[in-house]
């Protein structure tokens, strides 16, 4: 198994870890990783329907999604900004980019 790995501008190894999972029932939509995000990799959706509806029509809740992971550059800004920690990042396998990229 090889890991994704770069090397930083100071000259130290670097394995960056890239966007796996964002927890939605955590999620308060206030768009903070969206906004840092230099890849795109969000979305605003609005939230399941598994919850009470304390929300009417013209106010309905919005999380944010993943829309996709394979833009994710592993620079870890949305965790670092997410008051709720809601991203769960991990390093990758070479192998299992090139399989996702071929599904492309």
């Amino acid at each position: 198994m090889s890991l994704v790995h770069g090397t930083t501008r100071g000259g130290e190894a670097w394995t960056p870890q890239f966007i796996q999972t964002l927890d939605q029932k955590k999620c308060i939509g206030c768009g903070r990783c969206f906004k840092v995000c230099p890849r795109n990799v969000f979305t605003l959706v609005e939230r399941g329907g598994d919850e009470d509806d304390d929300y009417d029509d013209d106010d309905r809740a919005m999380v944010m999604a993943i829309e996709d992971r394979l833009d994710c550059i592993g620079c870890g800004a949305c965790a670092r900004v997410c008051p709720k920690n809601c991203h769960s990042h991990a390093a990758v396998d070479e192998g299992e980019i090139g399989a996702a990229l071929a599904e492309v």
